[in-house]
């Protein structure tokens, strides 16, 4: 195991490191939690900024899934696929651009030794259809919520445990940007908005709930246990809302 002094100063460091200014799309989220001073949610914050959360969420390759996606979605109705052949449907693609994690945000909640982060995020997607070369904007919003609890072995010493780490269902959102829709594509786009609705999720939670384990595994126990403690002392009792992004609301940014 870690020399308790090696996590003393990976703790030090990370709370030493300044949260870099970064441009917010959606300014409620960042304003309703500027002022945040939790401790563990600056160490979550900086650990995902040092394992590179956005990059990784950004290259995510939809591979295989995106063929599934677009072939199980009704209203591929004849007249798109008539006269294409296998090969040229196989180029369609999603690229995930101008991904925005809210690291200012994160919201932690505690209950003696328990306690969860909140993290929102909000990216675009560019959709290339298997049939049409213009490319097509759509934006999805999600926020993953993650539990964690201290547990006593039968030595009577703690371990951190990782509980569920998953995107609230009701925070899950996908929109299509572009206005300009042929009229015989909005069924299919319909459809394919609710299977990504369904896919993204799993997707981020790849990429972002290993991370926030390892950032945290990385602490000692004891003085996890000591940030708990404080927090939950002082964590206020109520929070300004936020409002809703552009993409939340579903509708294109003005």
């Amino acid at each position: 195991t870690m020399c308790p002094l090696w996590r003393l100063l990976i703790l030090l460091e990370l709370l030493a490191l300044p949260l870099a200014p970064r441009k917010q799309p959606w300014s409620g989220l960042a304003q309703a939690h500027r002022d945040n001073k939790s401790s563990l949610a600056r160490i979550i914050a900086q650990g995902l900024i040092k394992h590179n959360a956005e990059s990784r969420i950004q290259n995510i390759h939809f591979g295989d899934r995106l063929n599934a996606l677009a072939q199980v979605a009704p209203g591929m109705v004849g007249w798109l696929i008539s006269g294409r052949k296998h090969q040229q449907q196989q180029e369609s693609s999603i690229n995930i651009t101008n991904m925005q994690l809210d690291y200012g945000g994160i919201q932690m909640s505690f209950h003696k030794e328990w306690f969860s982060a909140n993290i929102s995020l909000e990216f675009d997607l560019e959709l290339r259809p298997p049939f049409d070369n213009n490319i097509i904007k759509m934006c999805a919003h999600m926020s993953i919520v993650v539990e964690f609890w201290l547990e006593k072995d039968e030595f009577g010493r703690r371990d951190l445990v990782i509980g569920k780490c998953d995107a609230e269902p009701s925070s899950v959102h996908v929109a299509v940007l572009t206005e300009a829709i042929p009229p015989k594509m909005k069924q299919f786009l319909h459809n394919l908005k609710d299977n990504l609705q369904e896919v993204l999720p799993q997707l981020v939670e790849s990429q972002v709930c290993p991370l926030i384990g390892e950032i945290l595994g990385q602490l000692d126990v004891k003085l996890l246990k000591s940030l708990i403690e404080q927090e939950a002392a002082y964590e206020p009792t109520h929070q300004e809302s936020s409002q809703p992004s552009a993409c939340q609301a579903g509708a294109p940014p003005s």
